[in-house]
């Protein structure tokens, strides 16, 4: 119940989000990549609890989804990558992987200051196919 929780809260502020913004993904290869960057504060307190997020207005959720281009299949995927701001800090962001019945999502955050501009570089990797997913996102504190 949890787990189904999340990926509502996480579908649901995507299609709220996609109005503004416009659908957020990559055709990278043979992937679709979906991303995300949202307030953790978003996140229900007993549902952070579970997947050990930190809510806090200065720690942005950052997720990622991996789809086969023609299957639209969820990808289980080693990703890994790095958002630096404009003052050139860089920020490791460390994965975890979540699996929901046919979803599978890549979640990580990083700390932030209000109204910074990051630059994601975003690299995934599955067998011998290596993609990178470039993005940025203007970051508020709420």
């Amino acid at each position: 119940m949890i787990k189904q929780t999340l990926l509502l809260l996480v579908v649901c502020f995507g299609l709220v989000n996609s109005s503004a913004n416009a659908e957020q993904f990559e055709k990278l290869g043979n992937w679709d990549v979906h991303y995300i960057v949202l307030p953790s504060t978003f996140i229900a307190p007993d549902i952070a609890k579970n997947y050990q997020i930190q809510r806090s207005k200065y720690q942005p959720l950052v997720n990622i989804s991996v789809l086969d281009s023609e299957s639209k299949d969820a990808q289980s995927v080693a990703i890994s990558g790095t958002a630096t701001n404009l003052l050139g800090q860089v920020k490791q962001l460390e994965f975890q992987q979540v699996k929901e019945q046919n979803a599978i999502y890549y979640l990580a955050q990083f700390n932030v200051q209000d109204e910074e501009l990051w630059r994601f570089n975003i690299e995934v990797r599955h067998g011998n196919q290596t993609q990178i997913l470039k993005f940025k996102q203007k970051i508020y504190v709420e």
